[in-house]
């Protein structure tokens, strides 16, 4: 059997290889144009500076909480920080899913 497939050259494929064709028939990739690409880079940069701009402010009142020793108030403001974090991220990856949608209906 074994001198069978070198003697055809033919190559078993991993697990791996065989999963991304299954997965490239079931849902093909989309080819994305500089300009669908440009406005998928610019959705992000839109966020990062929401999630800069929270952060900032976020942690300007941590730092002040702890200098006037209320920890608590630390802590309720760090929760908030990550709740925004992950929320703003999260808005960001749908928007991203609804743009790609966009862009396979339109292609």
């Amino acid at each position: 059997m074994r001198r069978l497939f070198q003697q055809r050259k033919i190559r078993m494929k991993s697990a791996y290889e065989l999963a991304m064709e299954r997965l490239q028939k079931a849902s093909p990739s989309l080819s994305l144009s500089d300009e669908q690409k440009k406005e998928l880079a610019e959705l992000d940069s839109k966020y990062r500076a929401k999630i800069a701009e929270k952060e900032l402010f976020l942690k300007d009142q941590i730092r002040k909480a702890r200098g006037e020793s209320k920890f608590e108030d630390v802590e309720s403001l760090e929760k908030q920080l990550a709740s925004e974090i992950r929320r703003l991220e999260a808005e960001c990856d749908a928007k991203k899913e609804k743009l790609r949608a966009s862009f396979a209906k339109s292609g």
